[in-house]
């Protein structure tokens, strides 16, 4: 019946009715996702009589009534076919401001114009087949790029920007061919750092260091939103980037590794918010080749190492760390490196095998980053040491018995996940520079079984990477512990079918053999 009503009005009115019209029907299904088959034809004409109106000279105000119906109107699929034509789109594009010939955004009464005309297009663009394959004949990138350009610097217009960024997002999502565009034509990549950059208001003290201000205001929720759409568009360009082939290259892939620690070490309008930010910037810092992340740490300004500096000694006993310093303003220093990013990033860590679920997705992107970051940075590996095995004083508990990141971690290294399992256990043997006697110190020969056994390393020894020497690191407690601990004892059934060593089971066996050809 709403459809029958807002049709009869658009077929026949004037532009006033059919903005009321249009606004009723938009308040009455802001939040439909289901709609009835019964009226599907309905829809079907009403997007339409639609886009007939939006092609005349109506105000504006009724062109944001237009397309907010049509927005809802195609989260429904099934009537995308007969309205999802060039000229249709070639409409949306024009609205948008995504013609070449549109030079500017001045016109602030437009801005609504446009950021309704982005939405169309990404519910449009995402639920049809026909849609995907136009955007690229009409190069819809490269005009979503354009659009960039124009309001990269300008933070009045994060709407435009955000649903920009969300439609090249899905573009480069749905079609491969576009990443590479992206990548190399249209230089997504230094534009795209630069649409986070803008987001967060970096102000540059070095190359690759930005002044991070701590007591500084949160993002606002649109300047977040713009940057987490930034930041999984950024995903989708680089996810094949394993390897850095110029200095072009890797100069932009550092730049970009540092606007992501400069990421995390702010903080959204939420904790939710927070949470999703760093949650995609470490998803992308996994596309970053290993030997650009160097620049997740850095040395000290000549005002940090100036400012008097309190050791962990007189934190709780849980938090120490050997060599490691807490300046003031509570920067998190080793071996007089700033650890900040890494410091969040093995926060994130914890928080997320606290919440004891999704570990795959949720868990597995930050671990396999701290694991490469270990094994490629001697510094990240040997301030991770500290903060995930200090030096073991509890030597009467089982390692995975406790509530610290080592008992979290080992406790994981049994997951029923293979995946998981694999890259807990990975990043603990890292950690332990692949030596098989220091891991089976902090895990347990038990827990470490399953990783010993996939690299043919259960008679001891090292894996096949090198790492420095560092000093002895045995505390008193266990050195007084360790000879007193049971090696792991090859089994064997006695011929009463109880269980004893297996050099003793062999020799009762043999007992019993010669005595049985004594007998014949």
């Amino acid at each position: 019946m709403d459809e029958e009503r807002a049709l009869y009005i658009v077929r026949a009115g004037e532009a006033g009715a059919i903005e009321r019209v249009l606004r009723d029907y938009s308040d009455k299904h802001r939040a439909t996702f289901k709609f009835e088959t019964t009226d599907e034809e309905k829809r079907k004409k009403l997007c339409e009589g639609i886009f007939k109106v939006l092609v005349k000279d109506v105000p504006t105000t009724c062109q944001v009534s237009c397309l907010e119906v049509l927005r809802i109107l195609s989260r429904d699929k099934k009537i995308l076919v007969p309205v999802t034509t060039k000229e249709n789109m070639q409409i949306l594009l024009r609205l948008a401001k995504l013609n070449e010939s549109d030079d500017s955004l001045e016109k602030v009464s437009e801005f609504p114009v446009i950021v309704e005309s982005l939405k169309c297009l990404c519910n449009i663009v995402f639920n049809s087949q026909m849609a995907q394959q136009l955007s690229l004949e009409l190069n819809l990138a490269a005009k979503l790029c354009n659009l960039l350009k124009k309001c990269k610097d300008r933070k009045f217009i994060n709407d435009i920007k955000c649903f920009d960024l969300r439609l090249l997002f899905l573009l480069s999502l749905l079609h491969t061919d576009i990443r590479s565009q992206l990548r190399y034509e249209l230089q997504g990549l230094p534009l795209l750092t630069q649409i986070l950059e803008s987001a967060f208001s970096i102000k540059w003290t070095d190359e690759y260091e930005s002044a991070i201000d701590h007591n500084g205001p949160p993002l606002s929720p649109q300047e977040t939103d713009c940057a987490i759409e930034a930041l999984k568009a950024l995903f989708n360009v680089t996810v094949d980037s394993w390897k850095v082939h110029k200095e072009s290259d890797s100069h932009q892939f550092r730049v970009m590794a540092a606007v992501l620690r400069h990421c995390l070490l702010i903080v959204g309008p939420t904790e939710d918010k927070t949470e999703e930010l760093h949650s995609n910037a470490v998803n992308l810092l996994s596309n970053v080749p290993v030997s650009c992340l160097d620049v997740l740490i850095c040395p000290l300004t000549h005002e940090e190492t100036a400012q008097e500096a309190t050791t962990l000694d007189e934190l709780p006993s849980e938090k120490t760390a050997a060599k490691e310093t807490v300046l003031k303003n509570n920067t998190m220093v080793y071996n007089g490196m700033n650890m900040e990013a890494i410091h969040v990033l093995l926060n994130f860590m914890e928080k997320r095998i606290d919440k004891g679920s999704s570990y795959r997705e949720g868990l597995t992107p930050v671990l396999s980053l701290l694991t490469e970051c270990s094994r490629a940075h001697r510094n990240i590996r040997k301030f991770l040491k500290d903060q995930v095995l200090p030096p073991l004083r509890d030597v009467t508990n089982r390692p995975e018995v406790g509530s610290t990141v080592r008992n979290k971690l080992v406790r994981l290294m049994t997951h029923v996940d293979l995946g998981v399992k694999q890259i807990a256990a990975e990043f603990l043997f890292v950690l332990c520079k692949e030596r098989v006697d220091s891991l089976l110190k902090y895990t347990g020969y038990g827990n470490a079984a399953g990783l010993l056994a996939a690299r043919g390393l259960l008679a001891g020894g090292r894996g096949d990477n090198w790492y420095s020497e560092d000093e002895d690191t045995d505390t008193e407690e266990y050195k007084n512990a360790k000879p007193k601990e049971e090696l792991l004892k090859p089994m064997g059934l006695k011929p009463d079918g109880t269980i004893t060593p297996l050099e003793e089971a062999l020799n009762q066996y043999s007992v019993i053999e010669e005595t049985s050809s004594d007998t014949d």
